[in-house]
C-alpha cells in the first residue's frame, strides 16, 4: 500500500482466512475469530481499550481488485451494479470497516470476533464503537 495520502498501517489481521475466496459474504454473521496485531510502534494507542467490549476496524483490502467499477448483482440475475452501491471489497479504494466484538487483549493482540478479512490484511485504524453514534 502506497503512503502517498499519508496512510500507514497500524497493524494487522491474523485470520484463519488465506484467500479472499474463502471470506464469507458477512464476517460478522458468520462469527469468524481472528486477531489484530498492532504493530509495537502504536502500543501506547491501546491504552484503555479493554473497556471497550466493541471496536469498528478500519481496514485496507490489499487483495482485492480496484480497477472495477461494476459488479455482478447479489444474487447473479440482475444487471450489474455501481460498486459504491454494494458492499464488494472490489472498489477504487477498498476500504473496509469492520464493527466487531473485542473478546480479548493480551499486550499488542487483540482477539475480535465478526471479521472476514484474510490473513495479512493491514488495519488502518481502530475505534471504539458507540452504537448511540454508529447505528
Amino acid at each position: 500500500m502506497s503512503a502517498t495520502m499519508g496512510l500507514v498501517p497500524i497493524g494487522v489481521v491474523r485470520s484463519p482466512l488465506n484467500d479472499p475466496a474463502e471470506a464469507p459474504r458477512q464476517g460478522r454473521e458468520a462469527g469468524i475469530e481472528a486477531e489484530i496485531e498492532v504493530f509495537p510502534q502504536f502500543a501506547e494507542a491501546l491504552q484503555g481499550i479493554g473497556a471497550r467490549e466493541r471496536l469498528l476496524v478500519v481496514c485496507w483490502l490489499h487483495r482485492s481488485r480496484r480497477d472495477l467499477l461494476q459488479v455482478p448483482a447479489k444474487d447473479g440475475a440482475g444487471p450489474p451494479r455501481g460498486v459504491f452501491s454494494t458492499r464488494s471489497p472490489n472498489r477504487p479504494n477498498p476500504l473496509a470497516v469492520y464493527p466487531v466484538e473485542l473478546l480479548s487483549v493480551c499486550g499488542t493482540r487483540l482477539r475480535v470476533r465478526g471479521i472476514d478479512a484474510v490473513d495479512g490484511t493491514p488495519v488502518l485504524d481502530l475505534k471504539p464503537r458507540v452504537p448511540r453514534l454508529d447505528d
